[in-house]
């Protein structure tokens, strides 16, 4: 699986033979080649990708030997990719126009965006009560029975109750690539990526 590591900057739409198409703006890359893993010594094959520049007294001293070993600045993001279809080298750049290409499909993978503790109505489209409770006045939004009697005399796991909402991670499947723009490192896909503006995201090929 080859890919690469980038942002999410927004969205916009372009005319693509004369349809207006939604698309999501990608930076992406360049990313830097900073570890090779083999099966002798790691047990498996990857290549370690690494992303977005950080400065030195934000990195542990741990983490910087690892990227001075690679002769590369240290990064932010690192993210490893197996079965690389791509020969690379320890500390190799790779740029868009090394993997992408204009008309082609790839999986976008990004961190939705976190909604904190929510209800069962916003959770999980519950319908509330409908304002049919006999003279309760508090049951609007509220998730009604959750388990029986005495039997089975407990609730049973996978019930759609209230908890956190968000901050999973999606992918986005067979995207088209609409257009590449290399001198500014730019990549629009079409449809939407999960996640917040300025999000780390994997373009999976």
């Amino acid at each position: 699986m080859t890919g690469l590591i980038g942002k999410k900057i927004g969205m916009t739409s372009v005319y693509n033979n004369g349809v207006n198409t939604p698309c999501t703006l990608l930076e992406v890359g360049p990313c830097f080649v900073t570890q090779l893993k083999n099966e002798e010594i790691d047990g498996y094959a990857s290549i370690q990708l690494s992303y977005d520049e950080a400065k030195e007294k934000n990195v542990s001293a741990t983490i910087l030997g690892h990227f001075k070993k690679a002769g590369v600045s240290p990064k932010k993001k690192i993210v490893e990719f197996r079965d690389f279809d791509k020969e690379v080298a320890l500390g190799q750049e790779l740029k868009i126009d090394d993997i992408l290409k204009e008309g082609e499909f790839v999986d976008v993978v990004g961190t939705s965006k976190g909604k904190g503790f929510q209800g069962v109505v916003k959770r999980y489209n519950f319908g509330g009560v409908g304002q049919a409770t006999h003279g309760q006045h508090n049951r609007l939004r509220a998730p009604g029975s959750i388990g029986a009697c005495s039997t089975p005399s407990r609730v049973f796991k996978g019930m759609r109750m209230g908890g956190r909402m968000g901050s999973d991670r999606v992918k986005s499947v067979n995207l088209e690539v609409v257009k590449i723009l290399s001198d500014r490192n730019i990549v629009l896909v079409k449809g939407s990526v999960a996640g917040a503006k300025n999000s780390y995201v994997t373009i999976e090929k």
